[in-house]
C-alpha cells in the first residue's frame, strides 16, 4: 500500500496527509505550514510536546488531542484555545473533526520513563479508511498486543522504548499491512536500527510492507 502520504520529520514527529492532515507529536517543525487540522500529542516530553512546533502548525480551527493527565500543561503552554483542546484517557474511542480516534496505552514495563500510572497514549484513527497506530513511546505489552491497524508507526530505538529487535516481532504478531519505524537515529538508536528492523522483519516472512521514512 501507498504510505506517501506520511512524513517522519525526526523522533515521533509524523504527518498524515488525506482529507484531514494531522500531526503526531511535532517536534522541531522548521516551516510554519498553519495547516494542522488535529494534531495529537502522545505525552509530554520535551521531544513530543514542543509547543514552539505546535505554533508553526495550528491554525484558528486545529483540534489538539491529548492525554487528560496533561490538561493543565497543555493548557497553559500549547497556545490553542480551550474550546479546541480534546483531553482523553487510554482506552476511549471517539470522533472529532471528522477523525475517528481510539486511545492506546503507552508505557514501559520495567524502564522508569514511562510509567504506566502517567496515563499517556497512542492513537489508532481512522482517516479515508485506513487505520493508522502512531503508539508513542512505549515497550510491548498487553495493551498494545490488541490493536487492529493497517499502518503501524512505532519506535524501534530502544532504552526509552522497545528496540528494533522486539518491535519486529511484534509487528510480526500484529500484522498489520506496513510498517514505518520512528524513534530512532537522532536523540536515540542507531541510523540503521531501521535497515536492521525492515531486514528482521523481512526474514521473519510475515508479509508486511516496511518503508524507511529517518
Amino acid at each position: 500500500m501507498s504510505m506517501t502520504n506520511i512524513t517522519v520529520n525526526t523522533q515521533s514527529s509524523i504527518r498524515i496527509e488525506g482529507s484531514k492532515i494531522l500531526y503526531f507529536d511535532p517536534y522541531q517543525i522548521a516551516n510554519a505550514a498553519h495547516d494542522g487540522d488535529l494534531i495529537f500529542i502522545t505525552h509530554d516530553h520535551y521531544d513530543h510536546f514542543d509547543p514552539e512546533s505546535i505554533a508553526k502548525l495550528r491554525k484558528a480551527e486545529t483540534l489538539l488531542v491529548a492525554p487528560e493527565s496533561m490538561k493543565k500543561k497543555t493548557l497553559s503552554k500549547s497556545g490553542i484555545a480551550e474550546e479546541n483542546c480534546l483531553f482523553y484517557r487510554p482506552g476511549e474511542s471517539h470522533e472529532a473533526g471528522g477523525v475517528v480516534i481510539e486511545t492506546i496505552p503507552a508505557y514501559n514495563k520495567l524502564k522508569p520513563f514511562h510509567p504506566k500510572g502517567k496515563k499517556w497514549q497512542g492513537y489508532v484513527v481512522t482517516l479515508d479508511g485506513t487505520r493508522y497506530y502512531v503508539s508513542g513511546d512505549t515497550d510491548v505489552n498487553k495493551d498494545i498486543g490488541k490493536v487492529c491497524c493497517d499502518v503501524a508507526l512505532i519506535p524501534i530505538g530502544g532504552f526509552y522504548t522497545m528496540d528494533w529487535k522486539q518491535a519486529a516481532e511484534y509487528i510480526a504478531q500484529l500484522k498489520p499491512k506496513a510498517v514505518i519505524p520512528t524513534h530512532y537515529g537522532s536523540i536515540v538508536g542507531k541510523k540503521t536500527d531501521g535497515q536492521d528492523f525492515r531486514k528482521m522483519l523481512e526474514g521473519l516472512d510475515v508479509g508486511i510492507q516496511v518503508e524507511l521514512k529517518l
